[in-house]
């Protein structure tokens, strides 16, 4: 197989997600799959073993779950990508869909809890902040929280009584709070820790008329855990003799907990018995579970475990405890790729994680790609990605570094970028740049500096910032023009920069223009490719052609590539686009084809 058809059967190779089943029919299952050569939902009958496609859109379906009865399939419908749309909802076995909530203006998605007998909580964002829509068949939706800042729904509990919200009516969506209403609005209880300690509600104990609720607090300074009787107000924190940071889901008896536990880059399960405290690890391979932004593992009704698995050198696979294969796509698998090393560089705030992933053949010193991660609140790990594949079959040595600001690393570290976003991560980037010259791991004539979305605004900045560091740039979905950015970019956002930035462009303004790529658009030096789609909410075009119109004015030499979708692509086709552009582009400019 060469090169091309390896890295390209990589992309173009059918994936799976994890399946979500219905609480009381737990056969019915919905996941997402990209099988068709677009990402969309797909329903699974696992009584008959029997598999449909439930969306079939140009540029692909996102998000999709079902209702605990098994009775109905929920998907999201926005327009092209841009995340702007409605509910919509079809029968389990039917094929007409229809909107979940005739009437429901379309919104932003702020999360979804689904209940027995067709009720729904609906959170949604717009122009004038976030609400909460109480919803149930055959009746007007019931407006049961409303704010000008930031929320999402959170939870619904088993018996349907109560709702979990997080928000930021303090002003900080970076941090939030949560609080528990009855479905009549009333408040039932509330949980903040103050400034600049966020809690996270992971779901409701799974049995009726049990009010407690797991949380993710950070008052030792990194996320733990903690069980909230919303009703007594009783918490208990769970102190676990753990190094990392830990996620949590419930066992369906209530009794015992899934930890999901992250540190340096890799992932582990343990189960943690409520009663006894006894915490036992559960096997799995080296590697990663699921993502920083995707539901990593579950609990089946007969305690085995499903989970979303990969490593650098191994590509996605659905596992199960029960030692088999839960649901394997058609088609060849992706090819492998190889392992990623760790490497410790000493920063500017402390020592900098970042992995390294060599080609088979060639020596050091290597052309160099920093592939810098999106967020700022994700992090790069041990787990498979065509991209980074993709430039080692090309013989690239790969960094990734997990900047000021990544999550995995504690609160400090996640939290050291406010004030001074953009400009704090890229000293660290800048200090694993100089590490990797000066140990002979990378070719200083050849270093590319690339990202996507927050990883293509850093992208950017440092192409301004360091423009003799630097050979060739490649910015994907970026933040360009922080500015106009704010103006343009979806409400969440908004509320999220103005955390970030500790206020809005009117307030801080000096802090959005020291943090603006296009600030310092005048010192790059080298070419740029600017990877940009038409409807993207989060890093919105017209910022983004304010920055390759002042690049065009100044002589720069640079290209673009549009596509019509939003802050990325569903079509694996368009992904292979993107990726022949990219690769094409270093290697041009490098002399390499």
């Amino acid at each position: 197989m060469s090169e091309t058809e390896r890295w390209q059967s990589r992309l173009r190779a059918a994936r799976v997600g994890l399946p979500v089943w219905a609480r009381d029919r737990p056969e019915r299952c919905v996941y997402r799959s990209n099988a068709t050569g677009t990402w969309e939902i797909h329903a699974w009958d696992r009584s008959t073993d029997t598999h449909r496609q439930v969306t079939r859109r140009p540029n692909g379906t996102l998000t999709g779950t079902i209702d605990p009865s098994g009775r109905w399939l929920w998907w999201f419908a926005d327009t092209d990508g841009d995340e702007f749309g409605v509910w919509m909802r079809r029968p389990f076995d039917g094929e007409t869909d229809e909107p979940a909530v005739p009437g429901l203006e379309p919104a932003y998605p702020a999360g979804l809890a689904l209940g027995a007998d067709g009720l729904a909580v609906i959170g949604r964002t717009g122009r004038a902040g976030s609400e909460v829509q109480l919803c149930r068949d055959g009746a007007d939706p019931v407006t049961l929280y409303q704010h000008r800042e930031d929320a999402q729904v959170v939870a619904l509990s088993a018996d349907d009584s109560l709702v979990a919200i997080g928000h930021s009516e303090h002003g900080d969506s970076r941090h939030p709070a949560l609080r528990v209403l009855a479905v009549d609005g009333s408040t039932v209880a509330e949980l903040w820790d103050g400034a600049g300690l966020g809690l996270k509600g992971f779901g409701f104990a799974p049995v009726p008329g049990d009010p407690r609720l797991l949380v993710e607090h950070e008052r030792r300074g990194r996320p733990e855990l903690l069980v909230w009787d919303t009703v007594s107000g009783a918490q208990r924190e769970l102190v676990l003799d753990l190094p990392g940071e830990t996620g949590a889901d419930w066992y369906p008896t209530g009794d015992a907990l899934l930890i999901s536990h992250s540190h340096h880059a890799r992932d582990e399960l343990y189960r943690y018995d409520l009663t006894s405290g006894q915490l036992t690890r559960i096997p799995t391979p080296r590697g990663t579970i699921g993502s920083a932004t995707v539901r990593a593992a579950a609990v089946r009704p007969d305690g085995s475990i499903e989970f979303a698995w990969s490593s650098a050198a191994e590509p996605h696979v659905i596992r199960s405890t029960a030692g088999h294969v839960v649901l394997a796509p058609p088609g060849p698998a992706a090819p492998p790729s190889v392992p990623v090393e760790d490497a410790w560089i000493e920063g500017p705030g402390g020592p900098v994680h970042a992995l390294i992933s060599k080609p088979r053949g060639g020596a050091a010193p290597y052309p160099c790609v920093f592939e810098v991660h999106g967020g700022p609140t994700g992090y790069d790990a041990d787990a498979f990605d065509p991209l980074v594949a993709a430039w080692v079959d090309h013989g690239f040595a790969v960094v990734q570094v997990n900047y000021r600001g990544s999550t995995g690393y504690g609160s400090a570290w996640r939290d050291a970028i406010e004030g001074r976003p953009g400009l704090t991560e890229f000293e660290d980037v800048k200090a694993v740049r100089d590490w990797a010259v000066a140990t002979g791991l990378a070719d200083p004539e050849q270093l590319v500096l690339a990202g996507r979305s927050w990883g293509g605004y850093l992208t950017l900045l440092g192409l301004g910032l360091h423009p003799g560091d630097w050979t060739v740039g490649i910015s994907n979905a970026p933040v360009a023009d922080y500015l106009t950015a704010y103006q343009d970019e979806m409400e969440a956002l908004k509320a999220y920069d103005r955390s970030l930035f500790g206020g809005s462009p009117e307030e801080v303004p000096e802090r959005y223009l020291a943090s603006s790529p296009l600030s310092y658009v005048e010192s790059v030096s080298v070419p740029v490719l600017v990877i940009a789609g038409e409807n993207d909410p989060r890093c919105p075009i017209r910022q983004i052609d304010n920055y390759v119109h002042r690049l065009a004015e100044l002589g720069k030499e640079h290209e673009v590539y549009r596509y019509d979708a939003g802050h990325g692509s569903l079509v694996a086709a368009e992904r292979v686009r993107h990726l022949a552009a990219t690769i094409g582009f270093a290697r041009k400019h490098l002399g390499m084809s």
